[in-house]
């Protein structure tokens, strides 16, 4: 079975974010009022094929532990639909 899978990956609270700090205050040098922060991430979206969506489920976490999140400063959530 064919499945649709989004995975959002983000700084951990409390991590240094200097992408965000340099989005933010770019933002606020272009006259962009009212910004308190900014956190920059990575939005992944993949089609997977699987027996069910456990196995799936359980391949897209080894994936981010392995590959797609360093889990020391980042964390990750994901979704997974039929396609």
């Amino acid at each position: 079975m064919l499945y649709k899978v989004k995975i959002v990956v983000m700084p951990r609270k409390g991590i240094l974010d200097p992408q965000g700090q340099a989005v933010a205050k770019a933002l606020d040098t272009m006259d962009y009022k009212g910004i308190n922060s900014v956190r920059i991430g990575k939005h992944l979206e993949m089609e997977l094929e699987g027996e069910n969506q456990q196995i799936v489920e359980e391949t897209v976490k080894e994936m981010c532990e392995k590959l797609l999140a360093n889990t020391v400063i980042e964390d990750y959530r994901f979704t997974i639909e039929e396609a």
